[in-house]
């Protein structure tokens, strides 16, 4: 094999791979040779085939083959040989023409493979990044707080006494409803046994306040708008009727929050349910926390280094993220306009989101390596129990599919190894704690969380 670079311009780089087309011949001989014991032709004993009868029945097809293997083998070796990593698959240019005379090897194989190699970064010391941990006291105040709204969705309801008793809020209405939109009933829309606890805001607005009055068997036409930005796209902005039909009315019962409450729970005492409950608003103030320092250590690394990237991994990261924007606009019905922007800009700015991400995620990438950091088997195990996890009655189906697509196996590495590298600098950098209020912890950053998080 030989190799002639033609380009080395930044990251990019070309090379000119020739090998000689004998080198092929003898790899045709060798296949047909250990073919020729284990195909039966009608007229020759086994073993026994001439190769040139082989090489007429199987030369073709066997050289395409060989083709294929050599083309992985040289492009690998050449890159492994020139001590270079490759930011993507290298891009193989081999022309028609060229390739019929190859298999039919009348000439050398000679291709052209470019690829872009990933940058030399210089990692240096974390110790000085100060990072600003927010953390929410809990107050036995707040965990009861949780423990009412527990108790209060759980409230029993008594038929309403009376002579003909009228529905007010806080009374819980037993109704059949059937919602139309330009007189025709939509998906999802109807219910016979549906319940409502007036005033309490679950149903599309104006709905609730219309049932304010009404009594046991009486029949209703509710008039509502759904709101511009509802999740159901073909509701999102529509007015539609709902015929409703009044079953029951009840009021609430009496609430007593102690520990024969937590015991119909399935709790041994109210303390077992605090302490549950505390467990719960930890949980979900620790995630906060962590997304919050999380993003503060991307910003510090992306502030940090400044390097070039390989144009094809940015490429497909903007591919990526534009492909969710659109999916995003179509599904919402919004436009550019709607955002105060066109597509031009919204475009420019994706793409340096593009390229955060991909800096970040070469520079998490590199101190991993240069410090050993790894996922363990069992880590990627018990990432791969949780996605089984979420498809009940269909695992054996999810865990073929990671067995069987490697992609889909790295997906589940990836955030895992990320998550190890930034433990890893939290440990070194200088992290501060600073009490917040619920609302500073919970209130999401200026960028989209989503977009602007991932590296």
């Amino acid at each position: 094999m030989q190799v002639t670079e033609t380009l080395s311009d930044g990251l990019k780089r070309e090379l000119k791979v020739v090998i000689p087309a004998d080198e092929l011949a003898g790899r045709l001989d060798t296949y047909l040779d250990d073919l020729k014991s284990k195909v039966r032709i009608k007229g020759f004993r086994p073993g026994k085939v001439p190769a040139a009868h082989l090489k007429r029945l199987y030369g073709r097809q066997a050289m395409a083959e060989i083709v294929s293997n050599m083309l992985n083998e040289t492009t690998a070796k050449a890159v492994e040989d020139r001590n270079e990593r490759p930011a993507l698959q290298p891009e193989v240019d081999l022309s028609d023409d060229d390739a019929q005379k190859v298999l039919a090897g009348e000439i050398d194989l000679t291709y052209t493979m470019t690829y872009e190699i990933l940058p030399e970064i210089e990692i240096g010391k974390f110790d000085d990044i100060e990072i600003e941990r927010p953390i929410v006291e809990i107050s036995d105040e707040g965990v009861m707080e949780q423990v009412e709204q527990i108790a209060e969705s759980n409230r029993p309801f008594e038929p309403k006494s009376g002579k003909t008793p009228k529905a007010e809020n806080g009374d819980r209405v037993t109704m059949s409803y059937l919602g139309k939109i330009d007189g025709e009933p939509f998906e999802g829309g109807a219910d016979e046994n549906g319940q409502l606890v007036l005033g309490s805001g679950r149903f599309i607005p104006g709905f609730e306040e219309q049932l304010v009055g009404v009594k046991k068997g009486e029949e209703k036409v509710v008039t509502v708008s759904f709101p511009e930005d509802y999740p159901a796209e073909h509701l999102a902005g529509k007015e539609a009727t709902f015929d409703v039909v009044v079953k029951e009315i009840e009021a609430p019962g009496e609430l007593k929050v102690d520990d024969e409450f937590a015991k119909g729970l399935g709790l041994e005492s109210l303390d077992k349910l605090k302490e549950i409950v505390r467990g719960q608003i930890e949980s979900q103030f620790g995630q906060a926390t962590r997304q919050k320092v999380k993003r503060q250590l991307l910003d510090k690394l992306d502030e940090r280094y400044d390097f070039a990237l390989p144009e094809k991994l940015v490429e497909n990261e903007f591919d990526n993220i534009w492909r969710q924007v659109e999916n995003d606009m179509a599904r919402s019905g919004k436009t550019f306009a709607d955002e105060d922007t066109d597509e031009e800009a919204a475009k420019a700015d994706y793409r340096k989101i593009a390229e955060r991400r991909v800096r970040l995620g070469l520079v998490l990438s590199e101190i991993g390596e240069k410090n050993e950091i790894q996922v363990t088997d069992e880590e990627l195990q018990r990432a791969m129990f949780e996605q089984v996890r979420q498809y009940p009655g269909q695992e054996q189906q999810v865990f073929d599919y990671f067995k069987k697509n490697p992609a889909a196996l790295a997906g589940l590495r990836a955030p895992i190894y990320e998550d190890k590298v930034v433990d890893y600098l939290l440990e070194l950098a200088k992290v501060t704690d600073k009490v917040v209020t619920k609302e500073d912890l919970m209130k999401a950053d200026d960028e989209d969380e989503e977009t602007a998080e991932k590296a």
